[in-house]
């Protein structure tokens, strides 16, 4: 099963599926279909590893088991059916529906769509392993079911917990932000290693944390494990080993870089502090008790890139205004530099003091925020000779 090609599914958040297009073709892989949160991908076994391990900006990653139409329940159990799910399961193997979700479909009730799959893959597997009986006490195979206009797309969760989980953030503040998305939205910067990088909301330290890990090429996945690790039939061992011992060659943790995230609550900063740490990247970030009114920075062409609060509570509403002209009257201060703020605050730009170069709506989980992006000078292109001398 090693060398046998399958289409792979990697969803990620709605609008950001060309930073994710981007870094499945970095891996090397074929684009098939970009379609709204979801990118397709062609790949083998390894490359159900290397997806895993190294892309930053999805949420997991699915084997595509199979699409049909359905408008009935029984054309639902009959294109279910006709699924081989033999090719995927073993007969021990535990499957179900884990999700279903229905947009635009004349089937929409997750929980019928959810047992009739199951009836209709157990009839399956019955009849393909010769057996009355699929006692389910091997490793577990959950589905994942998108029905879109009548058309059921299944996965096969190769994942488990989400890929937002990269196994650092032991301490969170109150609202952070995903770790999947901080890294979509830097990577719609053109920050890179060798930029100055500002954090002055830092919370639970997502941002920094995220850039410090590019910085230093630490794939995401390294801190964690995935389902698909117990599926010896489909997935051998030695592939897992393989992407795991590439993650471990690309690491350069002697990065030198100015990467630095402020917070006006101590106890925040250093539990950001913790998950740096256990992220590998403790030495790599600069934290400090700071508020935003003592925000700056001596260099030119930096970056700020921010979850700044958004008053989910009323109570904190009121504040809003003048925190976000503080972070204006500082961010004015700063020689040549570009901000990047997601927010849910609709009067950003009136605060700030300028309205946005460019404005990005962004789903964040099912809150609608804005990713206001304030442009500042590029620097001037060194030449060579002098950037040796640096």
């Amino acid at each position: 099963m090693e060398d046998k090609v399958y289409e792979l599914m990697a969803p990620c958040h709605f609008g950001m599926e060309a930073v994710l297009k981007r870094e499945i073709l970095d891996l090397g892989y074929e684009i098939t279909q970009v379609e709204d949160g979801r990118v397709t991908f062609l790949g083998d076994a390894k490359a159900v590893c290397r997806a895993n391990i190294f892309l930053r900006t999805t949420e997991r990653v699915l084997i595509k088991a199979g699409s049909f139409h359905a408008t009935s329940f029984e054309e639902l159990f009959q294109g279910t059916k006709a699924i081989a799910w033999e090719d995927f399961i073993p007969p021990d193997g535990k499957s179900w529906v884990k999700k279903a979700g229905s947009v635009k479909s004349k089937l929409f009730s997750p929980t019928d769509i959810q047992s009739v799959m199951k009836k209709a893959m157990v009839e399956r597997m019955k009849a393909a392993y010769h057996t009355d009986v699929i006692p389910e006490t091997g490793s577990s195979y959950p589905l994942r079911v998108f029905l879109y206009k009548d058309q059921v797309t299944v996965g096969l969760d190769t994942t488990g917990e989400s890929l937002h989980k990269r196994g650092y953030r032991k301490l969170t503040s109150k609202a952070p932000i995903e770790e999947t998305l901080a890294a979509a939205l830097i990577m719609l910067t053109p920050w890179k290693k060798d930029r100055i990088l500002v954090d002055p909301f830092c919370g639970s330290g997502t941002f920094p944390i995220e850039a410090a890990m590019m910085a230093a090429n630490i794939a995401p996945g390294m801190n964690r494990s995935f389902l698909a690790e117990d599926w010896k039939e489909l997935i051998p061992r030695k592939c897992w080993y393989e992407a795991m011992d590439e993650a471990a060659e690309r690491v350069d943790d002697t990065v030198t870089v100015d990467i630095q995230g402020y917070d006006a609550d101590g106890d925040i900063v250093r539990s950001a502090r913790a998950n740096a740490e256990a992220a590998g990247v403790g030495h790599l970030i600069h934290f400090q008790k700071r508020p935003v009114a003592e925000l700056s920075h001596p260099k030119k062409y930096g970056f700020l890139i921010t979850n700044p609060p958004y008053g989910e509570r009323i109570e904190e509403k009121s504040n809003l205004p003048a925190l976000y002209t503080q972070l204006g009257e500082r961010y004015r201060m700063l020689d040549s530099w570009s901000a990047y703020i997601i927010t849910a605050y609709e009067d950003v730009e009136k605060y700030i003091g300028r309205k946005a170069d460019k404005n990005r709506k962004i789903y964040n989980g099912m809150m609608k925020t804005y990713y206001y992006q304030f442009l500042g000078p590029k620097p001037p292109r060194r030449n060579t000779a002098n950037a040796e001398n640096d």
